[in-house]
Formats: C-alpha cells, structure tokens, sequence
C-alpha cells in the first residue's frame, strides 16, 4: 500500500501537492523578471494582454499534461511505478539544477524568451509561453504529478479535481506576476528572485523525492507480489 503524506484521494491534498510543484518549476516570479525586460519597449496596455494570452496558453499545457500524459504513457506500456521513478528523477534533477545554479536557469529563460524582441507578430503562444513560461521542464513535472494519481476508483477524481485547481491558480499567478511585472521588479530585484528560487527549488526537490520514493515501492510491491 502507497504511503503519502498527503491524502492524495482528497481535493485539497492533491492541491497541497501539485501547486508548490507547478510553482517551484514554473517560477513565475523571476519569469516575470526576464518578461519585462525582454518586452520594456512594449506599453503596459500590450504587456497586459499578453500576461493574459499567456495565461490562457499556460493553463492549456499543464491541464493537457496533468489529465492525459500519464494516461498516455500507460497506453504505451510504462507502468504506473516505472512512470512514478522516471518522474520523480526528472522533479529532482531538475530541482537540483534550480537550487544549485539559478543563474544559468535565467539565462535559459533569457534566452528562450529572446525571440520576442525581434517579432512584430503574435508572440504570446511562442516564444512566451512556450518554451518560456511553460516549456519542457513544466510539461514533465506535470506529468510526473499525474503518475502519482491514486489507482483507481471513486478516489481519482478529487485528485484530478485537486490538481487542475492548482493549474488553474498557476495561470493566475502568471497573469497577475505579468501584469504587475513592474512592480515586482521593482519590489524584488533581481537578488531577491533569486533567493525565492532557491526556495522554491529546495521545495521541488521534496516533491521530486516523494514521487520517486512512491515509484520505488509501488515496484518493490509489484515485484514481491510476483516473486
């Protein structure tokens, strides 16, 4: 039997564990940093409608990848336990990277998010948000929360419920950091991101842990139960 420390077959369980995750990966915090550097030339009017653009197109990926990936990954043949260890790994590999160089993670935003200095046309879907806001690492933590879905039963749905919830609240923080990217800007500096990202970081390295912890016994058991 899965150990958790959070009732993942609750709604606000499913939420405690999937919105510090899509948090900590999305950081939306110092992406709205790089978001106003890269469009300063813009006015405030278009910086607001992208920061909603953005936040619908964000919203989409993580609700695709928190429904379906793992879901996809079984009707390929990788088991519930196979998919919890390969994304617990990749949680804190990334997370690792995030704690120990948050330089080189802005400069990879800075970069992904370059594109949008030189184009005239929509920019919202690509590059800002993806690959900037949610790109790779945002669409493999999400599925990696997906995997640690209950087995099955009535308990599925409020933790689908749960976690869409903390998608949802991920958008709006997007919306809301991009808006006011000015003013946290201002407010925080660029230092001051930076010590929130080895937070939030550390965070994620927790979460990735569990998952990876819960693939491991879920095989463990799989294998007992066989042998």
């Amino acid at each position: 039997m899965d150990f958790h420390p959070l009732p993942l077959d609750t709604v606000a369980g499913a939420f405690l564990l999937a919105f510090p995750a899509l948090f900590s990966i999305v950081n939306p915090v110092g992406a709205s940093l790089i978001f106003h550097q890269v469009l300063s030339h813009r006015t405030p009017a278009e910086r607001h409608a992208l920061a909603a653009k953005i936040a619908v197109y964000a919203l989409t990926i993580l609700l695709g990848s928190l429904l379906l990936g793992g879901y996809i990954l079984n009707f390929f043949g990788v088991s519930l336990g196979a998919l919890r260890v390969a994304g617990g790994l990749v949680v804190a590999i990334r997370a690792w990277g995030l704690l120990m160089d948050p330089e080189d993670y802005e400069d990879r935003k800075s970069g992904d998010a370059a594109p949008a200095q030189q184009r005239a046309e929509d920019i919202a879907f690509f590059p800002l948000t993806m690959p900037f806001t949610t790109g790779p690492g945002s669409i493999a933590v999400a599925i990696a929360l997906s995997s640690q879905r209950p087995a099955g039963g009535h308990t599925v749905v409020p933790f689908f419920l749960g976690a869409s919830l903390a998608a949802v609240a991920i958008a709006l923080s997007i919306w809301l950091l991009y808006r006011a990217s000015d003013r946290v800007m201002a407010l925080l500096g660029v230092s001051g991101a930076r010590v929130m990202s080895r937070l939030v970081a550390f965070l994620l390295l927790c979460i990735g842990v569990q998952i990876l912890a819960s693939g491991v016994e879920n095989l463990a058991t799989q294998f007992l139960l066989h042998h």
